[in-house]
């Protein structure tokens, strides 16, 4: 590829690779499909990303360009050029709703038809969108949601549905839903899906717990506050014991992200507190050095610590106090200002005499001190100002402070 030159227009605007299979979008611009489809299905983009205009979903094959790309590859068979297959064409949504009829009327049929649908959604984008819209999204539902609510006896048949539920929850997480798809799987007439999901998380195989959480977390994107409010006490549990088990960087990511998403309410702060969130971040928190994680850590921190239990769970860990200290001007400004809330309610509304003096024992007052003096970020020295004033009389004279640092202890006169 480095010996010859590449015509220009046989390379994808998007990635700058030779395209394979050509396809032009509403604005006239050809595109690479599985470039394009990524850039509207995976990553949620609904513009050009040429002409930056609004675009419908519907790509048309250019065969013309496609035929152009595999003559110049023959051309160039000498210079290592292969030449790029024909694609195969999308499949006929009828396919789509055959197997799912054949998959409803028949339970044995239902884990092969499964199985064909997932190798038919890996081929392209495009198939995982005639997958979700030939009514596929309320079948896999379903099929979930039957095999964790059965009761059999018969331990064959039992696990047939089980193996089909961890089938038809790989298929959804694989076909990336759309929002219209994930609000099918939250209306009030199916609040049980997030029930069986809770469930898959609490006994399910190791990727059926994960894909469960990747669920949840787009399903808490596009729900409305009511049915987040709503959540039962046993989905904080799974949740927590998810990020508790770490079972991979990214259930743990999303895991962390839907916890954030759920607990503005103070509702469901009190029920992540009582699930054992905090405890469980604090422990991550000790060993988390990448930035992302820690500042996701850190933001549920300070939603848990504005409830009286959450600041307890805090302060009842030996690390708790010491451990959101030490990532101040450690991650990121972002970071300073989160752990600087936690530290502000602690000293608002916990702050003993047994809490103000353990402050100074491990370092945070020094640290406060210290973020008046560097660039901390405006916010985050702003609390520390405000929470050193709050305990002056109790840390101005402490031996404990740095004389480098007394300058910078705020004034109360």
């Amino acid at each position: 590829m480095d010996e010859i030159e590449v015509p220009p227009f046989f390379l994808c605007p998007i990635s700058l690779q030779l395209m394979k299979d050509p396809v032009t979008v509403s604005t006239g611009i050809t595109y690479d499909r599985d470039s394009i489809e990524k850039w509207l299905f995976h990553s949620k983009n609904d513009t050009c990303p040429v002409t930056k205009q609004p675009l419908l979903p519907d790509l048309t094959p250019n065969h013309t360009l496609r035929r152009l790309i595999q003559a110049w590859c023959t051309v160039n068979a000498s210079h290592g050029i292969q030449r790029i297959a024909t694609p195969k064409p999308p499949v006929d949504k009828t396919i789509i709703q055959k197997l799912l009829k054949d998959a409803s009327d028949s339970p044995n049929l239902q884990l092969q038809c499964l199985r064909t649908l997932k190798s038919i959604a890996s081929e392209s984008q495009t198939n995982k969108r005639s997958i979700e819209s030939s009514g596929a999204v309320k079948f896999l539902a379903s099929v979930i949601t039957n095999a964790t609510n059965s009761c059999l006896d018969d331990d064959v048949e039992l696990e047939l549905k089980k193996t089909a539920a961890d089938e038809a929850l790989s298929l959804l997480h694989t076909i990336h839903l759309s929002e219209s798809g994930l609000k099918t799987l939250i209306t009030q007439s199916n609040q049980e899906f997030i029930n069986s999901l809770t469930k898959i998380m609490q006994r399910g195989i190791y990727e059926s717990r994960a894909y469960a959480v990747f669920l949840i977390k787009s399903l808490t994107e596009v729900a409305d506050p009511v049915q987040l409010i709503n959540l039962k006490t046993d989905t904080f549990t799974e949740l927590v014991q998810v990020l508790k088990d770490q079972i991979s960087v990214k259930a743990s990511k999303a895991t962390l992200q839907s916890l954030i998403q759920i607990c503005p309410w103070g509702r469901n702060r009190v029920k992540a507190v009582e699930a054992g969130a905090v405890p469980v971040v604090v422990e991550l928190l000790l060993d988390c050095k990448e930035r992302k994680p820690c500042e996701m850590m850190l933001v549920l921190l300070e939603m848990l610590c504005q409830s009286a239990d959450g600041r307890a769970g805090l302060l009842a860990h030996a690390a708790g106090l010491a451990i959101v200290a030490k990532k101040i001007l450690r991650v990121s400004t972002m970071a300073n200002d989160r752990a600087a809330k936690i530290l502000l309610a602690v000293c608002r509304f916990s702050a003993t005499p047994a809490v103000v003096q353990e402050m100074v024992q491990l370092g945070v007052v020094a640290k406060l001190c210290l973020m008046l003096q560097v660039d901390s970020g405006s916010k985050a020295k702003e609390k520390a100002k405000e929470i050193l004033k709050l305990h002056a009389r109790a840390w101005k004279n402490s031996p404990c402070i740095p004389h480098n640092l007394l300058a910078s202890f705020p004034n109360t006169t």
